[in-house]
């Protein structure tokens, strides 16, 4: 019987011959394909969105160079005995405070960063506060340059004038629109900054504190503004004595409103029920002088 010999199959070919050559090009076909179903939908949420559009201005353009420079010339020039503060970490902490957030839910807290390295000593007997008569108090303080109102201090300086917000969805401002406070919400970014550090200036205010009011007006003293809702009620009774008003009139105008109105005693009351001295003054002669400059020829103005 003839022997016959079965070839064995060896068990180191495969059933399937794929080359290396088409190996390689799966391998990369397959990575390149991952590649992508991972990066679309991280581009997608990393894509930058269009800003909400707010019924409020947007922010100043080159906002943060104005700041910059302000803060500057306000260590280096007007007060260069604050000549030690870093106005770098003091640019990035006050952006920081507002960019990548929700313009409509800003706090206290994420201005606490600025705050901190804004710090400022304002000496007793100084301190000037004012309710819609912003010029006049501000014209006062560039004679009386002893006398501090809040844009008189760094922080104050820097954004006085200013607007800005930016948006939880990008890290860029928002040039175009920013919340108003009365049409949008109250707790905005910018609002929120003037209630903090309005706040702060009247916790750290000392001996007799004087504010500038508006005479001319029906509500010379306002509990909505930011003097009537803020300001009074942050100042010490352990630190401030006694608090002086200035009740002020435009030159040729009616008198609406004196030390005697209804609106001057209910600040009046407040006061006495946190124990705080009040005294009050109409048209206050050096501030009234220096509405003369304006006005030379007006017969209220001939002394």
């Amino acid at each position: 019987m003839a022997s016959h010999r079965l070839s064995s199959v060896s068990e180191e070919e495969p059933c399937c011959d794929i080359s290396r050559k088409t190996k390689i090009c799966l391998c990369v076909f397959f990575g390149l394909l991952i590649a992508v179903v991972i990066a679309v939908p991280v581009g997608i949420l990393m894509w930058p969105r269009p800003h909400k559009e707010w019924k409020g201005e947007g922010t100043t353009a080159h906002f943060y160079e104005i700041l910059l420079g302000r803060c500057y010339t306000y260590t280096q020039i007007v007060r260069p005995e604050l000549g030690h503060k870093d106005c770098q970490k003091i640019g990035k902490a006050f952006t920081g405070a507002f960019l990548s957030k929700d313009p409509c839910s800003s706090t206290e807290q994420d201005y606490k960063p600025l705050m901190e390295l804004t710090d400022q000593a304002v000496p007793c007997d100084k301190t000037l506060l004012w309710s819609k008569s912003s010029q006049l108090a501000h014209d006062y303080t560039r004679v009386r340059q002893a006398m501090f109102t809040l844009e008189d201090t760094l922080l104050g300086y820097m954004a006085d004038g200013l607007r800005w917000c930016g948006d939880s969805g990008s890290s860029d401002m928002n040039y175009k629109s920013c919340p108003n406070w009365r049409e949008d919400c109250s707790n905005n970014s910018f609002s929120v900054f003037w209630n903090t550090v309005s706040k702060r200036f009247a916790e750290d205010a000392c001996g007799v504190v004087h504010v500038v009011l508006n005479g001319s007006i029906s509500n010379t003293f306002d509990e909505r503004s930011t003097f009537g809702r803020v300001e009074v009620f942050n100042l010490r009774p352990e630190k401030v004595h006694r608090l002086q008003a200035w009740v002020m009139h435009d030159i040729g105008s009616a008198r609406s409103d004196s030390c005697s109105s209804s609106s001057i005693n209910v600040l009046k009351r407040i006061l006495k029920e946190r124990s705080i001295a009040f005294s009050c003054e109409n048209n206050y002669g050096p501030i009234r002088l220096l509405q003369c400059v304006k006005n030379p020829d007006h017969p209220s103005c001939r002394f």
